[in-house]
């Protein structure tokens, strides 16, 4: 994963890669590249499927680096990811 140290995610907000490009309208390439450098996502193993970050995926889509970081560091209360929460009603 190039050392980036995956989004912590609540199992309310863990979705696949089909459901991932549904919501942004990104091909899976994308997506898989987002996991990778952006940790919005993670895999249990090399071949297993990848378990993305609802959250975290709706602010890469509007580039807030911030709210990454924030999951990150498993501030699931801070005001920039309740945004996000609240948005994708998770909150």
């Amino acid at each position: 994963m190039s050392g980036v140290v995956p989004v912590l995610m609540r199992d309310a907000e863990v979705i696949d890669i089909k459901e991932a490009m549904f919501r942004i309208g990104r091909s899976d390439k994308t997506i898989r590249r987002w996991c990778k450098e952006d940790g919005i996502g993670r895999r249990t193993g090399p071949c297993a499927p990848w378990q993305i970050s609802a959250i975290a995926l709706e602010a890469k889509r509007y580039g807030d680096k911030a709210a990454i970081d924030d999951l990150r560091q498993g501030a699931f209360s801070s005001p920039r990811v309740v945004r996000y929460a609240e948005q994708l009603g998770l909150n």
